[in-house]
């Protein structure tokens, strides 16, 4: 069992900058990858990013490549989002996720832990 919080959501301005951060609970979190998610109301949660159990592999949406990067601290069992440039487009809740297996696969069906969320809005 994992259990996951996120903090660093807020209200920032376009082009400003956020990061986000979800701590895990449990001794193994090296043998999970991790990703972050964000939804907006009326639509999918989509994926943003995710990284590797070892932090050696990462992948992003088109939407956010070159703005946002995520990584891990296996000591701290911690997983970052820092988000860059930041666009109105961006506001949504943003989840992180823990899959049960070290590689990166896709779909949200593969994680098996989910934090409560972050609200993130960035205003024009």
């Amino acid at each position: 069992q994992v259990q996951l919080v996120e903090s660093g959501g807020g209200l920032v301005q376009a082009g400003g900058s956020l990061r986000l951060s979800c701590a895990a609970s449990g001794r193994t979190f090296s043998s999970y990858s991790m990703g972050w998610f964000r939804q907006t109301p009326g639509k999918e949660r989509e994926s943003v990013a995710a990284i590797s159990g070892s932090g050696g592999m990462t992948h992003y949406a088109d939407s956010v490549k070159g703005r946002f990067t995520i990584s891990r601290d296996n000591v701290k069992n911690t997983v970052y989002l820092q988000m860059n440039s930041l666009k109105p487009e961006d506001t949504a809740v943003y989840y992180c996720a823990a899959n049960p297996r070290p590689f990166i696969e896709s779909g949200a069906q593969r994680y098996y832990y989910w934090g409560q969320g972050t609200q993130v809005t960035v205003s024009s």
